[in-house]
């Protein structure tokens, strides 16, 4: 019976009922079954240790290869961080773009690099001196002969493509002032529209670029250069946006006809200088007012376009009119125009007479009416005209 009892109870082929009822059996002749302790069971390690050993090591694999992406991610959040600290021109040039605010505004538009920033300006030097000073009188027929008037530009909003290289040398004994100012305002509006075309054309390009996933090397070559025209350190792109911006076309016939009496004075004849620009190494005209032992000079120029871009550079560069170029950027973060009476305000700097001097280029702008000026385009160049300078 008790072999009967126990026939079947194997692993393989456990029956219930019959565990039961041999349970029932034993329990009336006074034996307890109880459950074995689970200390006591018997794992059998040393038959199933391959098993137990490959079964850890895949634990162990798994765990490893999800900590690793972890701490590379870790690795590289440490140095973008440190990066960032470096320069998140980047980023903040997206935020500028998005009408965010950027943080740290303080540190963008820091420090100069000196080394190249002129170095298109300089490349006018290298032009043959072989240009023509032409005739007052041979200019006004000139702008005559092609319908070139100021009447005709504030009615269109459109300038002749007319470039002259020189003043004339009869500026000084044009007796009325009048048409002293209208020639000279006439010689300088096509000078300073074709480069703030320029900017306006690289200002564009800028853009493109940072909409861009992915550049190529023409224009990381690009970026680069420009980095060098505007002395921008450690390739900050915010810095960059704010210092490659136009000048108003008001304001920079005012200052040129401040600093040179509507292009009368010795440095404009002689030297090309329409803005007054010091210089301490390069060469340059010396003052006559001057001390003795002064070591300045006015910088002197090949052409007057060359002349042009160097203000243009000076303004959106030197340190002295950092508020100038930051009350410019907000302008055009508000979609504002840009107000040459605004931001005339902020040129003090330019001259010794400080806030005294940024009256008289108001008084400059508003009394001959240069804010018509701000809105009007340069036509192309037309091959008709294209040689007569």
């Amino acid at each position: 019976m008790k072999k009967d009892l126990f026939t079947g109870f194997s692993k393989k082929n456990f029956d219930l009922k019959k565990f039961k009822e041999l349970k029932r059996i034993l329990s009336k002749q006074g034996i307890v079954i109880k459950r074995k302790p689970f200390s006591n069971i018997n794992f059998r390690f040393d038959e199933f240790k391959s098993l137990y050993l490959t079964g850890l090591a895949s634990f162990l694999i798994i765990t490893f290869s999800f900590i690793i992406p972890l701490s590379v991610d870790i690795d590289n959040q440490i140095v973008s961080n440190k990066d960032s600290k470096i320069n998140n021109s980047k980023t903040d040039f997206q935020k500028v773009l998005s009408g965010e605010s950027i943080d740290d505004k303080e540190k963008v538009d820091e420090g100069l690099d000196l080394s190249n920033i002129l170095e298109d300006v300089f490349k006018f030097d290298e032009l043959p001196e072989d240009t023509v000073r032409l005739s007052a009188s041979t200019i006004e027929q000139l702008f005559k002969d092609t319908n070139y008037s100021l009447s005709e530009v504030r009615r269109t909003k459109k300038v002749k493509p007319i470039r002259l290289s020189l003043l004339p040398n009869e500026m000084k004994s044009i007796e009325s002032s009048g048409k002293r100012k209208s020639l000279f305002i006439k010689i300088i509006l096509p000078l300073v529209l074709e480069e703030n075309n320029r900017i306006i054309i690289d200002r564009k390009k800028l853009f493109s670029i940072l909409n861009k996933n992915k550049n190529s090397k023409d224009e990381i070559k690009w970026l680069n250069q420009k980095f060098k025209q505007y002395g921008v350190l450690n390739k900050d792109l915010a810095t960059l946006k704010i210092r490659m911006d136009i000048i108003p076309v008001s304001l920079a016939i005012a200052q040129a006809a401040k600093e040179t009496g509507w292009g009368t004075s010795r440095f404009a004849i002689e030297g090309n200088a329409l803005f007054g620009q010091w210089t301490w190494s390069g060469e340059g005209i010396k003052p006559a007012g001057a001390d003795t032992d002064a070591t300045y000079k006015v910088m002197k120029f090949n052409v007057l376009k060359a002349s042009v871009r160097a203000y243009q550079r000076n303004l959106n560069t030197h340190s002295s009119y950092k508020k100038f170029r930051f009350v410019r950027a907000q302008l055009r973060d508000d979609n504002k125009k840009l107000d040459s009476l605004k931001l005339a305000e902020f040129l003090d700097n330019y001259a010794q007479t400080g806030t005294e001097y940024t009256k008289v280029l108001k008084q400059i702008i508003q009394q001959n009416q240069l804010k018509d000026f701000d809105e009007v385009k340069l036509l192309p160049l037309s091959v008709k005209y294209k040689n007569i300078i």
